[in-house]
Order: structure tokens, then C-alpha cells, then sequence
């Protein structure tokens, strides 16, 4: 800024004040309604996850327990279903055969499947770390006891 500005003559007072007063009525511009970034989205980084269509996102547990949950839904249709078909078709059949003759196999189905969900083997698991690094690994046992809880720590 010029320390010594020179002062305005009358004139230009004038139409510097003429000029603002038109600029301050003026109709503001339109702000713009959309934007469209057209920068390519990187392959990798900091981005948070989008939701994709299909099932909403939820952890693997939760995933293979509402698979199972489905299934199981499925099984118990199908098995009630035909046993129903049957019962209707024969006019004969007893409902607690029908019922042993078609539960065996979904009990046996359910009964597989919980083993091999228990014969898995451990998943491997893999630290990174950098610099020093100090792992403690001691079991605490805690016993709280009596009318005024005291929790006793023992390593």
C-alpha cells in the first residue's frame, strides 16, 4: 500500500461511490446447483468404504450367521413342505413318522455342518510392527466377592 496515497478529488469520489452503490444492488450470481469432479479416483488410500448394492455391510460373523440363519429357514420349508405334501397325498401317514423320517436328515445335516465348522483349522495371523516393541502376555484372574464387592487381581 502506498504510504502517502494521493487524496481523491471530488470527481472521482463521486464516481467511485456511484460505482459501488451499483455494484451493491446487483442481482448476486447464481450459485452452480451440481459438480462433477472428473479427477480419477486413486486404487488405493484413505477413501472411505462406499456401500455397494446387494447385502448391507456387516462383518464376516455376522454374514455366515445370517447365511445360516437363511439356510436353516430354507431347510426347515423344504423338509415342512414335503412332509406336508405327503401326508395330504397318502391320507394315511402318521405326522410323528412323517416328522422322524423327515427331521433325521436335516438333524444330520446340522449336526455335519457344526462339525466341520469346528474341524477349521486356526487362521494365520500376522503382525507388522516398527521399533521396539514389548509384548506382555499374562493371564489375570479376578474374583469378586461379599455384599460390598472387592475384586481381588491375581497374575
Amino acid at each position: 500500500m502506498n504510504p502517502n496515497p494521493r487524496p481523491m478529488t471530488e470527481q472521482e469520489a463521486e464516481r467511485e461511490a456511484r460505482r459501488l452503490l451499483y455494484d451493491a444492488y446487483q442481482p448476486a450470481p447464481a450459485p452452480p446447483t451440481g459438480y462433477r469432479d472428473e479427477t480419477p479416483v486413486p486404487a488405493y488410500g484413505d477413501t472411505a468404504p462406499v456401500a455397494q448394492p446387494g447385502r448391507a455391510p456387516m462383518s464376516q460373523g455376522a454374514t455366515d450367521a445370517s447365511m445360516l440363519m437363511l439356510t436353516g429357514g430354507a431347510t426347515t420349508t423344504m423338509v415342512g413342505g414335503t412332509a406336508a405334501v405327503v401326508m395330504y397325498v397318502s391320507q394315511f401317514a402318521n405326522p410323528a413318522v412323517c416328522a422322524v423320517v423327515f427331521g433325521a436328515p436335516a438333524a444330520l445335516v446340522l449336526a455335519l455342518a457344526r462339525l466341520a465348522r469346528r474341524a477349521r483349522p486356526a487362521p494365520d495371523i500376522h503382525q507388522h510392527y516398527q521399533g521396539p516393541v514389548y509384548q506382555d502376555q499374562r493371564n489375570v484372574h479376578t474374583t469378586t466377592r461379599g455384599v460390598w464387592a472387592k475384586t481381588t487381581n491375581q497374575q
